[in-house]
């Protein structure tokens, strides 16, 4: 990043929300609703975290998001100045490691001053999300845009062999087939891939009981080829194809916009297999899928 906000600054923010969440451990019931913002800041200030290495931000977007987290770090210093203020070293408690622990002061703290901090705190939260939000549609337009890419370089005449081939006409007209095109580095896989989705696009154009969605693979861009982006891409992809928003799309965000958290990759999962079902037929075409990195010892 280099927006004047450092990436150790970054992380040192992340690791703050982190401490100050901890520190909410066994709070009276009056904190429990600013612990649960400073827990739903912490989950997305992670979640930037997770994708920032493998995203090319504008300089607008570096500022946006510098910004952003320099008001995280103000609104967390304060609270946790707040919390030193309202917990005592208690000398006779002792913790399983049998060192002293802070303990809460018996005494309240205006409602007013919660609610104004709560405020802030939801405020940036909103604001991280809709960052996120932006930063990972680009990533589907970025699909998009090699899409058209690779397929302008195609000549006239390439790939003809592959869409007059036996095994691609039986993959495309025979529901549930799995089609898998080996080669070696350099024979022309991706512009054949290109060369394939083009073809389902023009075919089915008028169709909309025809779902078509895909992915390119690349080792240069591993940090951003987890299982849980590659399904949500797709989840995109097919979802965006709808009239209508999906339900079951509908649902997941406003579940999670409410709480201000990331779905799990089974809730993506799961949402990607329910909008799946709302097409006749699917057909998704991934490239290079040897590049995608390996996770937990599988692919």
């Amino acid at each position: 990043m280099s927006f004047g906000f450092s990436v150790g600054d970054f992380v040192a923010v992340l690791q703050l929300a982190n401490d100050v969440r901890k520190q909410f451990v066994d709070a009276p019931s009056q904190f429990r609703a600013i612990s649960e913002e400073v827990k739903s800041l912490s989950i997305v200030l992670q979640g930037i975290d997770d994708i920032l290495p493998a995203r090319d931000l504008t300089s607008h977007q570096e500022t946006e998001l510098g910004n952003v987290v320099k008001n995280c770090q103000s609104v967390l210093q304060e609270l946790n100045k707040i919390l030193i203020k309202f917990k005592e070293l208690d000398l006779v408690a002792k913790g399983v490691d049998r060192k002293p622990r802070r303990v809460w002061k018996r005494f309240r703290w205006d409602q007013k001053d919660i609610n104004e901090l709560r405020s802030r705190i939801s405020s940036n939260i909103l604001l991280l999300n809709t960052f996120l939000g932006q930063v990972n549609s680009q990533a589907v337009f970025a699909i998009r845009d090699s899409q058209n890419d690779f397929i302008a370089r195609r000549q006239e005449g390439t790939g003809t062999w592959l869409l007059d081939s036996t095994g691609y006409q039986s993959w495309r007209e025979t529901k549930n087939q799995t089609l898998l095109c080996p080669g070696i580095p350099g024979a022309g896989k991706t512009i054949l891939t290109s060369i394939v989705v083009d073809e389902l696009t023009a075919r089915f154009s008028d169709n909309p009981t025809i779902g078509i969605a895909y992915i390119y693979c690349n080792f240069r861009r591993q940090d951003e080829q987890k299982i849980d982006d590659l399904l949500a891409s797709l989840l995109k992809q097919l979802a965006k194809s709808q009239l209508s928003l999906p339900v079951t799309v509908k649902e997941l965000y406003n579940r999670h916009e409410t709480k201000r958290t990331r779905p799990s990759l089974r809730e993506v999962s799961d949402a990607l297999q329910a909008v799946t079902v709302l097409y006749s037929r699917v057909f998704i075409i991934i490239d290079a899928l040897d590049e995608y990195q390996i996770s937990d010892g599988c692919r």
